[in-house]
């Protein structure tokens, strides 16, 4: 495993971090709780020292199964990295989506960030996750009802604190970034990228100017790069990936035709495409991180061992220009 600090901060996470949402079952039609572990086990015994999780998935499940996944290890030889600022459980802010829990019940979900929540959340982050600090606290998205620099006080306060070691944010965009900066140092940015996801290069230089990470999500686009997905696939219930665009036949069939064009070189390697995607991932300029989920202990092996791959400068070469013709 190959590991890389964040900014210019001491904060080191393991190349391939681990992403929870999936664990906790929310909008992915349901998980098991004992995969889920297995899975997160698996991935520590292979390197993958960082995990990555939220409230909002399940409602505090995915924190507390991160939380039962980590009892044991010496907390100094994982790095755990949280969310806060989606709140199903108050009516506050700007309302997200309408959603259902876990048990089908209905629920609302609100963006909100504001500096007694955000030091409420913490609090019920670290008791889900068994642990007395947050090595990566993150603003899950950009809440517009709230003043970013009360946001960023309050993790200011927690960090004055011991309860966090470093701020950083999702989903915003470099203005945004350069707003809380006037509060807070922040050391990384969580967006979506994939290869056929690529918005956040046109940002990049603002990232490496400013020495703040990319911790890239979705990096095989919720499942649709492993070649796993074909035009008509039917999700579970309660799978959000029904209704996405990039799940639709025609996107579907345009990604297979993709992925026909660069397996070859994942056979090359004795590789699967999802561990071609990642190392491809990782490769790419300004991208620091990737995230990968993972259901069971079988695709959590296959994410570890994507970086004992080495693809050489003309195979990127490749990859890129049949990506860039996408």
């Amino acid at each position: 495993m190959e590991y890389r600090k964040l900014g210019h901060s001491d904060l080191e996470l393991s190349a391939i971090t681990f992403g929870a949402w999936a664990a906790g079952g929310w909008m992915w039609g349901s998980t098991d709780r004992n995969d889920a572990i297995d899975a997160i086990k698996t991935s520590y015994g292979l390197g993958v020292t960082s995990i990555d999780t939220a409230p909002v998935y399940g409602q505090g499940a995915s924190e507390e199964i991160v939380g039962e996944a980590i009892k044991g290890i010496s907390r100094d030889k994982v790095q755990i990295l949280t969310k806060f600022g989606m709140r199903w459980d108050l009516q506050k802010g700007n309302l997200a989506m309408h959603s259902k829990d876990n048990n089908g019940n209905n629920i609302d979900i609100y963006k909100y960030a504001g500096k007694e929540s955000v030091i409420a959340e913490c609090e019920q982050s670290l008791r889900r996750l068994g642990t007395d600090y947050i090595d990566l606290y993150q603003i899950h998205w950009p809440d517009v009802t709230t003043p970013i620099y009360e946001t960023f006080e309050a993790v200011s306060r927690l960090i004055e604190q011991g309860k966090v070691r470093f701020a950083g944010v999702c989903n915003y965009n470099a203005a945004q970034m350069a707003t809380a900066a006037e509060t807070i140092d922040l050391v990384s940015n969580q967006i979506p990228f994939s290869m056929v996801t690529r918005d956040i290069e046109k940002t990049v230089p603002y990232f490496i100017e400013h020495q703040k990470s990319i911790l890239a999500y979705s990096p095989m686009e919720r499942g649709l790069l492993t070649g796993k997905i074909h035009a008509g696939y039917q999700f579970k219930e309660g799978d959000h990936r029904a209704g996405l665009p990039h799940f639709q036949r025609d996107f579907v069939q345009k990604t297979n035709a993709l992925l026909a064009e660069i397996k070859p070189i994942a056979e090359a390697h004795d590789a699967t495409l999802s561990q071609l995607v990642l190392r491809w991932t990782l490769a790419r300029k300004g991208i620091t991180i990737a995230l990968a989920g993972a259901r069971n202990a079988g695709q959590a092996t296959q994410n570890a061992l994507s970086m004992e791959m080495n693809l050489s400068p003309e195979e990127l070469k490749k990859i890129d220009e049949l990506v860039d013709r996408f």
